[in-house]
């Protein structure tokens, strides 16, 4: 059996709290090439990839800092998660309004149509697009992922399943169960102008 190298994560936690930055140091080097790669696949950019890998160990130091941090013992899955999801928000910021197409073939939002681009309708609009980003917020993990890769990122459901480790089979099941779950968590809500949403 060969030895442990090196203190534990939860060691090196546990010390940078008690106030060695040594200890961050050292957890920064074990995990940075392997959070840039995450953060380069899905990104596919190295200046982009970079400035992310920074914002991913800010974000570890605030929660560190802070009394949120419940992780122990699991800190490299935690960590590659936070990796994953910066990345991923990142494309959700830059497309506002992605194209979502339903389960039958139909776009969510291509039947927004205004008599007038005025203020009002443009808040209906941006009501209707935050409604539904915390609707694709609610998804389970797995589904809001590969909602996001695909309509956000526009990825291929090939490339999908090359990045999550899944099947292509997987991946399209994922998709279908997010938007089938979008569309009951829509119907749910009652939505006033789900007409929009439900063309006749």
């Amino acid at each position: 059996m060969s030895k442990r190298l090196g203190p534990k994560d939860s060691e090196l936690i546990a010390q940078y709290r008690n106030g060695s930055e040594a200890a961050f140091e050292v957890l920064v080097d074990k995990y940075k090439s392997r959070v840039f790669t995450t953060i380069y696949m899905i990104v596919k950019d190295q200046g982009l990839a970079e400035d992310l890998l920074q914002d991913v160990f800010v974000k570890v130091i605030q929660t560190l800092n802070s009394d949120r941090y419940n992780e122990e013992g699991k800190f490299q899955p935690w960590l590659m998660r936070i990796a994953h999801n910066l990345a991923i928000d990142y494309f959700r910021k830059m497309k506002r309004y992605p194209s979502i197409v339903m389960e039958d073939g139909s776009s969510l939002f291509n039947t927004l149509k205004f008599a007038e681009d005025n203020v009002e309708d443009q808040k209906v609009k941006d009501e209707t697009h935050e409604l539904v980003r915390d609707l694709i917020n609610e998804l389970p993990d797995s589904q809001k992922q590969v909602l996001i890769m695909r309509h956000y990122m526009d990825l291929s459901f090939q490339e999908i399943a090359d990045q999550t480790g899944v099947s292509i089979n997987t991946a399209l099941g994922r998709m279908r169960y997010a938007l089938i779950n979008i569309r009951k968590k829509l119907k749910q809500i009652n939505v006033a102008y789900d007409n929009i949403f439900y063309p006749k």
